[in-house]
């Protein structure tokens, strides 16, 4: 986190945001990073579906909630906010966990929509970036929704597509591994996407530098290099080739599950749907014609985390 915070140094605050597949954690003074954590929960695991948060799922989560809980108390967390996304935009019982959420943590979720959660990703994205590379094209590629966000100091348009690496899994991705025509149709299905997200926000036509966030990108990027034991610092801003990631993923969707585990740097909890999430990422190096993406481990976690310290 930059020097936007630097006045306020020093006081502890926390970012937590529970998506779709994931739930995590920020801790952090404004100049240091004193806490990162990510669970795959799985909030939005059957949501496309049926309209509703599975108990099972929500019981995951609050159990992550908990602990995160006893990690902010024990680094003197003064103010948080918390956020639901995708999964719970698209649930009609999210009081189910908003209720315990509130409780686990102490201050009631925000339910962002997706306009929001793209404004916040695209702060936390280009706080450490150079503006003259702009504009950013920023893709953050959730469980259940994928936000495209265009500008270089402020976002000039957002949009939200309903496609995410959860959503395409469970809507595309009936066996192990995909076949072709699944592989085809949940393609045709991001690339539809992509277009209406065009037709709506012309300025999306013409990024001078892609940025792809979240963990279907992160994953890549360290499947692409090999990462046998996460390294932030290697996966922040690689430069990931979209020949690379083509390759990833036609590695990726040929493989059985059990062959997928043995590519270094793809974490049990995600081979599942690691697929789904590829057909994200090379539908839109392909429909935008990108050299490729710059991978940023700053998300919308560090959004929140500024908008707390801006606040004082």
């Amino acid at each position: 986190m930059g020097d936007a915070a630097s006045e306020v140094a020093g006081e502890v605050v926390a970012a937590i945001d529970c998506g779709t597949n994931s739930t995590r954690l920020l801790v952090t003074d404004g100049e240091h990073t004193i806490q990162r954590l990510m669970h795959i929960t799985r909030l939005g695991e059957g949501v496309d579906a049926t309209g509703r948060l599975a108990p099972a799922a929500i019981d995951r989560t609050l159990a992550v909630l908990a602990d995160y809980r006893r990690v902010m108390d024990d680094h003197g967390v003064s103010r948080v906010r918390m956020t639901a996304t995708s999964a719970a935009r698209d649930a009609t019982n999210r009081d189910d966990f908003f209720g315990p959420a509130t409780t686990a943590i102490g201050t009631e979720p925000e339910l962002l929509s997706g306009l929001e959660e793209g404004r916040l990703a695209f702060a936390g994205a280009t706080a450490d970036l150079d503006r003259g590379d702009g504009p950013f094209l920023i893709a953050d590629i959730g469980g259940g929704s994928t936000e495209l966000i265009i500008g270089t100091d402020e976002p000039v348009g957002v949009y939200s597509m309903d496609v995410g690496c959860v959503r395409l899994t469970e809507r595309f991705v009936h066996h192990d591994p995909a076949q072709p025509e699944e592989l085809v149709d949940a393609l045709r299905e991001v690339r539809d996407q992509i277009e209406d997200a065009v037709r709506a926000v012309p300025a999306l036509e013409t990024p001078a530098r892609m940025v792809g966030l979240a963990g279907t990108v992160t994953t890549v990027a360290a499947v692409e290099i090999g990462l046998a034991t996460y390294d932030r610092d290697r996966i922040h801003h690689f430069w990931l080739t979209r020949a690379a990631a083509e390759d990833v993923y036609r590695t990726l969707a040929t493989q059985h599950r059990a062959d997928r585990l043995g590519n270094p740097g793809l974490e049990e909890a995600r081979a599942d749907v690691i697929v789904g999430g590829c057909v994200v990422l090379v539908a839109l190096l392909r429909f935008f014609d990108s050299e490729g993406c710059l991978v940023s481990e700053a998300d919308i976690l560090d959004g929140l985390a500024m908008s707390l310290l801006r606040a004082g």
